[in-house]
């Protein structure tokens, strides 16, 4: 009896592990594929959905770890859910890159127009500013106070213009067009202290 205990244990054995070997490869198959996938869209994910890429990578570590422990019955439960939270992450990063480059474009449209507007606007001042620092004598509309207020505007506008500039050149419209609203708000402030016309 107890040699037929034996043998039953060992045919039990034998089929549990003949049962872990035919799990073994999907297991790994899936794995693969799920880490490949997340491969591909990592760095827009990183970009784009941050927090949800998290969660993936979490999950997809801990299927790592019990594939290791040789848990591939639970890889493979668990593979389609991480799957799903997988496609969850691609569908937003599409969506979110798609929107980002629609509103990267529309401010580069934007950018073209105010880098044609904001330099006029910024010579004009310093075309005046250059007038009256010649003059003997401000206009009546123009106290020192206003002239020197206007002098300081001025450079503060070109050094915000400049990394205006610099922003657009590195790929950063949304910045750069930022920054040049706000150059231009300056030069409103500055054309009314120097008693010109607001555009």
């Amino acid at each position: 009896m107890r040699s037929l205990n034996a043998r039953w244990i060992f045919v039990a054995v034998a089929l549990l592990a003949v049962a872990c070997a035919n799990q073994k490869e999907p297991a790994e198959k899936a794995l693969a594929q799920l880490d490949s996938v997340v491969a591909s869209v990592r760095d827009d994910a990183a970009r784009y959905a941050a927090d949800e890429l998290q969660g993936v990578e979490a999950s997809l570590s801990g299927l790592k770890e019990k594939f290791g422990k040789g848990d591939y019955k639970a890889v493979l439960a668990e593979a389609p859910k991480l799957t799903a939270a997988v496609d969850s992450l691609k569908s937003t990063v599409a969506q979110k890159k798609s929107e980002a480059e629609a509103a990267m474009a529309a401010a580069t449209t934007e950018w073209n127009a105010l880098s044609a507007d904001v330099p006029r606007m910024v010579d004009a001042i310093q075309s005046r500013v250059d007038i009256l620092s010649k003059s003997s004598k401000l206009p009546k509309n123009v106290s020192k106070e206003a002239f020197d207020a206007a002098k300081s505007g001025l450079e503060s506008m070109k050094a915000t213009w400049s990394e205006a500039s610099a922003a657009f050149a590195a790929g950063d419209a949304t910045t750069a067009v930022a920054k040049a609203h706000s150059v231009r708000q300056q030069g409103n402030d500055v054309l009314q202290q120097l008693g010109m016309k607001t555009g």
